[in-house]
Order: C-alpha cells, then sequence, then structure tokens
C-alpha cells in the first residue's frame, strides 16, 4: 500500500459545537430544576401573601372583631329612651376595645321560640351571631336587664385570655350551687374552655355568658335549644334546661369553665342573709337586676335608670 493511501494516526477532531446525548440530557435536567425552583417560589409567594392578606384557619381577616356582644332586645313595656341608653352602653364598651355589637330584637325570634318562653331567644340570636361574624373568637351573650359598669377592662386581660381564665376557673365545684354531685373538672386549661359561666346562689346565672366560636359551640347551642327541653315545664325554662344539660352531658361539662359571679355578672342587691357575696362592688364588671324577671318592665326600667352612667353604685 503506498504511504499516501495510509489512514491517519490521529483520529478525525469534530467541531466543538457537538454535544454528546449525556451533555443535552444534563442541561436538560437544569433547565427542568431552574424552572421547578421558580415555580415553589411563586407558590410560596402566593401562599405567603394569602395568609397575609386573605383568610385563613390561623389568621381571621383583616377588620375581624375579637369579640361580639349580643342582647336580645324587647321593646315591650320600656320607653324609648331605656332601649337607647341599654344599646349605648353595649355600643360604647365595644367601641374601646374594637369589639361588634348584634342587637337583634326579639320578635325576630319569635318563629323560633313559638310558644316557648321569650327567655330562650338567647339561643337563635347567639346562633344568628357566629354566623354574620365567621370569623370572631369570642361571643358574650349580655341579658337585657344588666350593664357594663367597667368599660375599661378588656374581655381577654378580665376573662378570656389562658392564663387569666386558668387563674379564675372553680374547679371540682358543684356546678348547681350548694351540693350538686356533678362537679366542674378538676384539671382543665383554659385553652380546652369553649363556655364560661357564673353561679349564684340558686344555680348557673346564664343570663351573662361567653361562647368561643367553634363547631362544639354550634352543637352546644343546638342541644340546648332541642324542642324536647323548650317544650318541657321547666320551671325555669332555659336556665333549668341548662343545668340540666351541663350535668348529665360530659361532652359539655368538658367545655365549661366557672368563673366567681362578680368577674361577670354582680347583682345590684341580694338577699341580707347572703352577705355581700355576689353583689355590686365599685370596679365590677357587669351589673345585672335579677328583680327584672320577676316584676313589670316599667318596674325594672326604673330600677336600673340611676344606673345608666353612675360613678359608683356601691352599696345602692
Amino acid at each position: 500500500m503506498p504511504p499516501s493511501a495510509r489512514k491517519p494516526s490521529h483520529p478525525k477532531s469534530y467541531s466543538s459545537s457537538f454535544t454528546s446525548p449525556r451533555s443535552s440530557l444534563m442541561l436538560r435536567r437544569r433547565r427542568l430544576q431552574l424552572i421547578a425552583i421558580l415555580i415553589l417560589g411563586a407558590f410560596t409567594f402566593f401562599v405567603l401573601f394569602s395568609r397575609i392578606f386573605s383568610s385563613s384557619p390561623g389568621r381571621p381577616p383583616l377588620g375581624t372583631p375579637e369579640a361580639v356582644l349580643v342582647t336580645v332586645i324587647d321593646n315591650h313595656g320600656y320607653s324609648e329612651e331605656h332601649i337607647e341608653q341599654i344599646k349605648q352602653n353595649r355600643i360604647d364598651y365595644a367601641q374601646r376595645h374594637g369589639y361588634a355589637v348584634f342587637l337583634p330584637a326579639k320578635s325576630d325570634y319569635n318563629f323560633n321560640i313559638q310558644n316557648a318562653p321569650s327567655g330562650w331567644a338567647c339561643i337563635p340570636a347567639m346562633r344568628n351571631a357566629m354566623t354574620l361574624f365567621p370569623h370572631t373568637q369570642f361571643f358574650v351573650f349580655l341579658g337585657q336587664n344588666a350593664l357594663i359598669m367597667n368599660k375599661d377592662l378588656s374581655l381577654a386581660s378580665h376573662i378570656t385570655s389562658r392564663e387569666r381564665l386558668e387563674s379564675l376557673m372553680l374547679r371540682d365545684t358543684p356546678v348547681v350551687p350548694p351540693d350538686s354531685v356533678i362537679k366542674t373538672f378538676a384539671h382543665q386549661t383554659g385553652n380546652e374552655v369553649d363556655l364560661i359561666l357564673t353561679q349564684d346562689e340558686d344555680g348557673l346565672a346564664q343570663r351573662v355568658f361567653i361562647l368561643r366560636q367553634g363547631e362544639w359551640a354550634k352543637f352546644f347551642l343546638d342541644t340546648w335549644f332541642d324542642p324536647l327541653f323548650r317544650s318541657y315545664n321547666f320551671q325555669k325554662a332555659e336556665e333549668h334546661a341548662l343545668e340540666h344539660i351541663v350535668q348529665w352531658h360530659p361532652t359539655i361539662l368538658a367545655k365549661l369553665a366557672l368563673v366567681p359571679q362578680r368577674i361577670m355578672s354582680s347583682y345590684n342587691t341580694v338577699p341580707v342573709d347572703q352577705g355581700d357575696r355576689g353583689k355590686f362592688q365599685d370596679g365590677d364588671f357587669v351589673v345585672r337586676f335579677p328583680k327584672c324577671d320577676s316584676v313589670r318592665n316599667s318596674e325594672c326600667e326604673k330600677m336600673m335608670k340611676p344606673w345608666y352612667s353612675p360613678p359608683n353604685k356601691e352599696g345602692q
């Protein structure tokens, strides 16, 4: 073979623009990784943005009130001035602390309670409020025959914060005084409580109570409002029905906290043999007028009028 016909001993060099299949695959993977990182970053930004500016289970929408005050208004037998004083009492307190108020008329619930005593209206009113304010944490029912006296006290600092509530809770205490065999739980934390009540010398004082928003609260209200209880001839209607379900339904007792009476439902007068237990003293949060439950509305108005905005009603 002539020398010119020999194959070169060095292989032919290829163009530097040629890319091997392996290099092409690696480049494609890098591009896909970059796209994935960009998509993940955009998704993370969207989630964070949504949690800050919209609703989420852990953070209510901006402007959501921490609490709602609920009072069912009965106009019958009261002057227009008195009704306005009752409403303004709630509004003034709520505005001071950024709460909301819900003041429906008793007649709004005539269909719900039908022939049952009017006191039952507190239950559909609370359900109504919870629907209107689905992200609000606490709902305070305040009977019409009560006035907020110390408007400087916030609910959190005075009652509902975990530390404060745990310092107030009456543990291992008869639910219905003086000697109910059913007692409040001895070991319970504030975070486990969804219903806050107090009691007087006769039983539970349900004309002022606090309920935490949630599925349990709806279950509790539905149980309390059961048609069987409304049709049953309880001596004190919804009050005795509440005492029944609290004592005989462990799922309700487990979420209940009792606090001392003067924390949220002091009385303007108490029986002489009771001393000062439960009687309003200067600085108390709320004063209630128990005699209003048994006298004409016009007489109740006369009792409450001097208390509309007094500086100090201790001892009266």
